[in-house]
């Protein structure tokens, strides 16, 4: 599967802001989907995941800002970011994972402001 995020952009603190991650293929709704984030200076971290079963995983910093959802008929994976903060600030990645198969779509830069 081929990944493209977008939705990223320059906001407040407090601020909301939503990412797509849309992807190619048939098989979308078998991939578990993540986003990631790098901040500068910064190793990439796990923010999100919705297993294709439907389950959510959340980086406990963001466990009550952070909403991820998928749209199978879409192929898209969603992320809300509520309550911005200026540590949100990073490059968004999305990555699907289906067994041994890893997909990384590049990044979008979420930069919010004090």
């Amino acid at each position: 599967v081929q990944l493209q995020a977008s939705g990223g952009g320059l906001v407040q603190t407090g601020d909301s802001l939503r990412l797509s991650c849309a992807a190619s293929g048939r098989t979308f709704r078998a991939y578990t989907m993540a986003w990631f984030r790098q901040a500068p200076g910064k190793e990439r971290e796990f923010v999100a995941a919705k297993t294709w079963s439907g389950a959510d995983i959340y980086l406990d910093s963001v466990k009550d800002r952070f909403t991820i959802s998928r749209d199978n008929a879409k192929n898209t994976v969603y992320l809300q970011m509520n309550s911005l903060k200026p540590e949100d600030t990073a490059v968004y990645y999305c990555k699907g994972v289906r067994g041994l198969i890893n997909s990384w779509g590049r990044g979008t830069q979420v930069t919010v402001s004090s």
